[in-house]
């Protein structure tokens, strides 16, 4: 079944772009906004995902992403995908701190080209789950708690980060999901997060890149 999206973006050309991306799939544009201001009037119960640029009208700073911010503060599980020309590790970190932790995405415009990409990563957010950019796990995973895990752990890390599940990474890092499940306890334990903690996958993305 068809999700219900809100879009925020003020390029014509990438709006229209989008909605014949995301129409295609079998989704539903309900709302679209070329301002931030006019985004955070978005009555976010009438929809399954946001979809918005960071820098929009008025400001043309990171207005999209201050909009999106202030939704979640109001449904804190409201799925969230944000879209940038820029890697910053600072946008990405702001998101993610945001609501519960899960359901948000933050990916490079150019990563929309890679249509199945840009759909999985929509799929994922809407079902909980946090997908970050490749390109921006690599400017955040520095610093001692990178230091912590062996090169393995890392690659399991950052394909945790992109959303992908335990038998997704065993398949792109060809072991065995027993030996995916063997790295995921190594990294909750080397980031000090105990069985009993919730959300530990997130909380695990959300710990490495407060090292950035």
């Amino acid at each position: 079944m068809g999700m219900r999206i809100a879009l925020a973006e003020d390029s014509v050309l990438l709006a229209e772009g989008l909605i014949r991306i995301l129409e295609r799939a079998g989704h539903r544009v309900v709302e679209t906004f070329d301002d931030a201001d006019a985004l955070r009037g978005l009555d976010s119960a009438a929809v399954d995902l946001v979809v918005t640029d960071v820098r929009m009208p008025p400001g043309h700073g990171d207005d999209g992403l201050r909009a999106a911010l202030d939704l979640r503060q109001r449904r804190p599980d409201l799925p969230i995908l944000v879209l940038s020309q820029y890697v910053a590790a600072a946008y990405a970190r702001r998101l993610l701190d945001s609501g519960r932790g899960g359901a948000v995405g933050y990916l490079l415009k150019e990563r929309v080209g890679r249509v199945a990409d840009f759909l999985r990563a929509v799929d994922t957010v809407v079902a909980g789950g946090v997908v970050v950019d490749p390109e921006v796990i690599t400017t955040m995973f520095t610093g001692h708690a990178l230091e912590r895990l062996t090169p393995r752990e890392t690659e399991v890390l950052a394909a945790m980060a992109r959303g992908a599940s335990n038998s997704e990474i065993a398949a792109a890092l060809v072991i065995s999901s027993a030996a995916v499940a063997k790295h995921v306890a190594n990294i909750f334990a080397k980031l000090d997060l105990p069985p009993e903690t919730e959300n530990r996958r997130v909380r695990a993305i959300l710990v490495y890149l407060s090292h950035a």
